[in-house]
């Protein structure tokens, strides 16, 4: 949140008592299935974690990356049952919390709760792009526009990274992003380098040219631009 608005010391004593507890989690553990029932909501202190759907044929949808500073979990707050699989994607630490110390902030907090809802609805509309790359853009666009998104993401929590960041992906786990496979997947990231967008060395990747891989993607970086002018005052 203190990349969007100056956070005051009450509001930081608040957040942090969400992350008195913690779990460490290695790559590939499950913090919660599809269909768990939990009292408990997460937040993401170190690591980058998915969220994911099995389709009826087996194959796995990811719709959502975390990185930290995310709140998971939030969709239990409607459902008794949890409509999506969260797992980690490196080794991770979480800071469980019980829901009703949300009900708490939500009261006390109203510009906290405020940034949740906010957060809310770039995941939405982020989704919302996601969709629409699915049906209508290339395989390319779709890969280069990952991309995008991931060294964004990371770089808001990690402000060494520049142009260049450690993918931390797999193939198979982009394609389930994308909708592609992985022998798809291997092919665009090639295409990328061979037009000088990226470059690839081990497992980083570096974005050679920004202005250039966003053109061909239409990427759009959400967490930009945002109107917070109608955010209540901190307490």
């Amino acid at each position: 949140m203190s990349e969007h608005i100056a956070l005051t010391e009450n509001e930081c004593q608040t957040l942090a008592r969400l992350e008195e507890r913690s779990r460490t989690l290695k790559r590939g553990s499950v913090l919660r299935r599809s269909n768990d029932a939990t009292d408990e909501l997460y937040m993401l202190r170190r690591g980058i974690m998915m969220t994911y759907v099995l389709l009826d044929d087996g194959s796995r949808q990811i719709l959502r990356f975390h990185f930290p500073g995310d709140m998971l979990g939030l969709s239990t707050l409607l459902y008794e049952e949890a409509p999506e699989t969260i797992c980690a994607l490196s080794e991770c630490v979480v800071c469980p919390f019980e829901k009703a110390s949300l009900s708490q902030l939500i009261v006390e907090h109203p510009r906290l709760a405020s940034m949740i809802l906010v957060y809310g609805q770039i995941e939405r509309v982020a989704l919302t792009d996601r969709l629409a790359a699915l049906g209508r853009t290339s395989a390319k666009a779709r890969v280069g526009s990952l991309l995008l998104e991931l060294r964004n993401r990371l770089r808001a929590t990690d402000k060494r990274i520049s142009d260049s960041f450690t993918l931390g992906l797999t193939q198979e786990e982009i394609g389930d992003a994308t909708g592609l496979t992985s022998v798809h997947v291997n092919r665009m990231l090639r295409q990328l380098e061979e037009e000088g967008l990226i470059a690839r060395e081990g497992g980083r990747v570096t974005i050679v040219d920004e202005a250039g891989l966003t053109r061909v993607t239409n990427y759009v970086d959400r967490y930009c631009d945002l109107d917070l002018s109608w955010l209540p005052d901190g307490r």
